[in-house]
């Protein structure tokens, strides 16, 4: 079966991909391509595409990949009723009421007092333990 992925190329920290239909039992770095379909630099958003040469193959069978096929979504391209995406994942937080940032102005304010008056109590304690009583020397 022929897969549409996505193949890093590039020097490191700069990413580039080119679009290729590959076997899906090989791996993307195999160098094994049955064609190249063309190319996407994530830094400037650039996607350059054959569109004939990827309608040809996703027309005999050709499965595209979960982030091709929202690149191929984006360029608008007519797509078979199958090639669906995966579940999208959703960025949840898991404690949201024991974030700062989405607690409300009430609680912040408080939150802020209580760490003023902590601080005021530490000084009292530590300008106390600074006051040393003079011991006498055992003899």
């Amino acid at each position: 079966m022929l897969v549409i992925r996505m193949q890093r190329r590039g020097r490191s920290g700069h990413a580039m991909f080119r679009m290729v239909v590959q076997d899906s039992q090989r791996t993307p770095t195999s160098g094994k391509v049955v064609a190249y379909i063309g190319s996407f630099d994530p830094h400037t958003k650039t996607l350059q595409l054959d569109k004939e040469k990827i309608g040809f193959y996703i027309d005999h069978g050709a499965q595209p990949s979960d982030r091709v096929l929202k690149l191929l979504k984006q360029e608008k391209m007519k797509l078979p009723a199958w090639a669906i995406a995966a579940n999208q994942k959703h960025g949840r937080v898991r404690n949201p009421s024991k974030r700062r940032s989405t607690a409300p102005a009430k609680e912040k304010a408080a939150i802020v007092q209580e760490a003023e008056t902590n601080t005021g109590q530490d000084s009292a304690v530590s300008a106390a333990s600074d006051t040393t009583e003079p011991t006498a020397d055992k003899a």
